[in-house]
């Protein structure tokens, strides 16, 4: 019997401080396509092919009061719960535009153990985000 309860992977939420902001900024600094800004800037969509990157303001009463509010990070050394995590062929080029289009640098891309080049920034609102080579499978 076939189960109709198989999920499909459909949105990563993240919460901002400005979606218009954040929008354009993750449009430009990462190579998206902006699917979606709602004319009241309360919500946008970024187009990746897999899912969909959403964004929203980090606090309106329609979510704060049914599920909590969002605790972003206090300083430069603690991280919010979530990393975004992109991945491209070149990893350098990636992080360069990354930074010149506004991402905070915090680590140049590098080799790692795993096989995989990665480097991180933190986007406009503190959220870090990996930008990384896709990771090939072990043979």
């Amino acid at each position: 019997m076939a189960s109709n309860l198989t999920p499909a992977f459909a949105y990563t939420v993240l919460y901002v401080k400005d979606v218009a902001k954040s929008v354009a900024f993750y449009a430009k600094a990462f190579g998206y396509t902006v699917r979606r800004l709602d004319v009241s800037h309360r919500w946008g969509e970024l187009e990746s092919r897999h899912t969909t990157i959403a964004f929203t303001p980090s606090h309106q009463h329609e979510t704060d009061d049914l599920t909590g509010t969002v605790q972003a990070p206090r300083s430069s050394t603690e991280r919010s719960p979530l990393e975004v995590c992109f991945a491209y062929t070149d990893v350098d080029a990636a992080y360069k535009r990354a930074v010149e289009n506004g991402a905070i640098p915090v680590s140049e891309p590098e080799e790692k153990e795993w096989g995989q080049r990665v480097g991180y920034v933190r986007d406009i609102d503190g959220i870090v985000v990996r930008v990384g080579s896709f990771v090939e499978p072990r043979k």
